[in-house]
């Protein structure tokens, strides 16, 4: 005996909304060579870097989140959490939020939001691990933007609980390196415009 199973439409909406930087942009991708080095270390296989020579502009350039189109962009998982923690902010439950907004990549392949702007080479000196400290070189976007393609159920946030969200996360959240929820003051961003 066959039972019919009736399914209830989902309210499923696309919006595309622009935003803009309101603080610098600092991106850093773990690189294919840190990645490797990285795994060959907790394997016990890495050799001394002692004598390896670090090239300033390789490091900024390998830092870079590149779509397969060859355009830099941010990761839309990062774009993602912030609106969740926005979210939280302009009090909705994290979780609604989690299973019913989405940020659709501009690249689907590498997963990427594009990021509209210049990047320039920074140079900062950076705290790791037990005291001992390191110099990063990272792609710095002073001024940048970006159009998120959000794909939301509408009957359980509405399109200016979106809005709401994106502007707190964008204020008080960020993305990237040295973000406000980070303890720092970069990544922030707020509505460009608002769609019809």
């Amino acid at each position: 005996m066959k039972t019919k199973i009736e399914l209830k439409n989902l309210k499923i909406r696309v919006v595309k909304v622009p935003i803009i930087g309101t603080s610098p942009l600092l991106i850093h991708k773990f690189s294919a060579k840190a990645t490797l080095e990285m795994e060959a270390k907790q394997q016990g296989k890495s050799k001394s870097s002692k004598h390896n020579i670090r090239v300033p502009k390789d490091e900024y350039q390998a830092a870079k989140h590149i779509s397969s189109e060859g355009w830099e962009g941010f990761p839309s998982g990062g774009f993602k959490k912030c609106l969740i923690r926005g979210a939280k902010a302009v009090g909705l439950v994290m979780k609604d939020v989690q299973t019913s907004v989405f940020i659709e990549p501009d690249c689907i392949k590498t997963n990427l939001i594009r990021i509209y702007g210049e990047s320039q080479l920074r140079t900062d000196m950076v705290r790791i691990g037990m005291g001992s400290a390191d110099v990063r070189y990272r792609p710095e976007y002073l001024e940048w933007s970006a159009e998120l393609t959000i794909s939301f159920n509408e009957g359980v946030v509405s399109l200016d609980q979106i809005f709401q969200m994106i502007y707190a996360g964008g204020y008080g959240t960020g993305i990237g390196d040295w973000r406000p929820e980070k303890s720092g003051n970069f990544g922030r961003f707020t509505l460009a415009d608002m769609p019809d």
